[in-house]
């Protein structure tokens, strides 16, 4: 992954809660297994909780035990890790806490200091502003905001601005983990590193591409934030969209940050405008009733404890986007993405157009016969279908697909999203972080579906649990004689 960064110390606020303790510490023990993480770098975790860092460290032991495997909890390595890390209370509007923070950090003002912000986004610009106030913003400091990053395009600029005040743009990580999946990254190999399908990447090719992320479970203990957000600011407005830019952009000049980011944001601006009835006709929002998931039965979304009884807020969303420009004019982009759904899936799928004359009797009806399938997860891999002829004396054909395992292929186990997207923040490396101007074209897009929604008074179309979604879902591509994947 890379080479190891220089010394650190990252400080990790919201320390003790479910994001550190399920991802961001694994990652950084797995990264520490491997040899990536520099002698010299230390991990403190704050929380509210008075906690010594002995009793921190025990609740650290617990959920590893839950987390890792076997082997990785078992490591002679997992001593030494634990020599990383310590624990402050702080809280935000405390400003003892931050004193005693300072303490902790005094004397290392050279060493590369991030500031992990595992919080709600309401507790952003305090903490920065607190920082800042103690003068803990080293000339080496960065800063990681995990989503949402605001509710609308004016909350979304107030975070960004304040804190803009405090942290430069480019000491600004603003944090999508889909971007750090393997998958993702050779996507970005498999476009610009091989000529093989840079000439088909076009609309003169390509029929339509569908980005699908799909979820078994339903609010999880997200209740309170979940229904204030729902599924379009939740996933659409960062996660899909994001893989969208990848998908979409033109060859940046190089794979330096800036160059990347300012292709993705070419798209973005591409993006045709959905408002109004245009917005209603080209969207479908849903929302889970009670059904069954893998057989056990579970409740509707208005009956999850937490959820007001008439809520309107979606769970399920599906899109048909179009980009105005001349590699991709006319080619629809499917977006969909939902709770409880059949299965628990996330793919980009681009369907090439098909031949223009068949010189056989017979071709393979179902879906198209040119496909390539690109796995998030729960797999990580790349499909390619095609048609091929039928053993026998025939000329029968029938599809095959080429498949590229990555787990197979390099026999290794792959660095999770977060253990990547944490090595870059701690090398300074900015390639698939968000930039400012990113998020706000992002919102500007979203803000008008989100107000035709308002504006309708339609509530979502109920759909059972354990489905694909509402049946307007497979409607929507229909109309142009499409369908999605699994359905195909």
């Amino acid at each position: 992954m890379g080479a190891t960064p220089e010394p650190f110390d990252l400080v990790l606020f919201g320390g003790t809660g479910d994001l550190a303790m399920r991802k961001l510490l694994p990652a950084l023990y797995r990264r520490h297994c491997a040899g990536q993480l520099p002698p010299d770098g230390r991990i403190i975790a704050t929380g509210r909780s008075e906690m010594t860092t002995p009793a921190f460290l025990s609740r650290v032991e617990e959920h590893f035990a839950e987390t890792l495997s076997d082997e990785e909890f078992n490591s002679p390595d997992r001593e030494d890790f634990t020599q990383r890390l310590s624990y402050q209370q702080v809280d935000a509007s405390d400003v003892i806490g931050f004193d005693a923070l300072g303490t902790a950090l005094a004397g290392r003002e050279q060493v590369t200091r991030v500031f992990y912000l595992a919080v709600a986004p309401q507790h952003f610009v305090t903490i920065c502003q607190q920082l800042h106030a103690h003068d803990l913003v080293s000339a080496n400091a960065r800063v990681v905001l995990e989503k949402p990053l605001g509710h609308d395009l004016a909350s979304a600029q107030r975070i960004s601005e304040q804190i803009g005040e405090i942290f430069d743009e480019d000491a600004i990580y603003r944090i999508d983990h889909y971007l750090g999946k393997e998958t993702v990254q050779n996507l970005i190999a498999l476009r610009f590193g091989n000529m093989l399908f840079e000439p088909l990447w076009r609309r003169e090719w390509v029929r339509d591409v569908q980005i699908s992320v799909s979820e078994q479970v339903g609010v999880e203990g997200r209740a309170g934030f979940y229904d204030r957000t729902g599924a379009l600011r939740d996933m659409v407005q960062n996660h899909l969209l994001q893989l969208l830019c990848i998908i979409a952009m033109e060859p940046p000049a190089s794979i330096e940050a800036n160059a990347v980011r300012d292709e993705k944001l070419k798209v973005l601006r591409a993006l045709l405008p959905l408002s109004g009835q245009e917005a209603l006709r080209n969207t479908v929002r849903g929302q889970y009733r009670a059904g069954a998931i893998e057989g056990a039965p579970v409740v509707g979304y208005q009956e999850e404890d937490g959820i007001e009884r008439q809520s309107r807020t979606e769970t399920f969303v599906a899109i048909r986007a179009e980009l105005e420009n001349w590699r991709w004019a006319g080619v629809p982009f499917y977006l969909r993405t939902g709770k409880r759904l059949q299965e628990r899936s996330a793919e980009i799928i681009v369907n090439f157009r098909d031949v223009p004359h068949s010189i056989f009797d017979r071709t393979y009806s179902t879906g198209h016969p040119n496909r390539l399938v690109i796995k998030l997860q729960p797999d990580e891999g790349v499909r390619l279908h095609m048609l091929a002829k039928s053993p026998g004396d025939r000329m029968q054909l029938r599809p095959v697909s080429l498949d590229l395992d990555f787990a197979e292929a390099f026999q290794q186990r792959p660095a999770d999203a977060y253990e990547r997207l944490l090595m870059d923040v701690l090398r300074g490396r900015l390639t698939l972080f968000m930039r400012r101007d990113e998020l706000y074209a992002a919102w500007r897009w979203i803000e008008p579906i989100l107000e035709a929604w308002q504006e309708s008074g339609e509530p979502p179309k109920p759909y059972t649990a354990g489905t694909w979604g509402p049946a307007a879902s497979s409607a929507l591509l229909g109309r142009e004689n499409a369908n999605w994947h699994e359905e195909a």
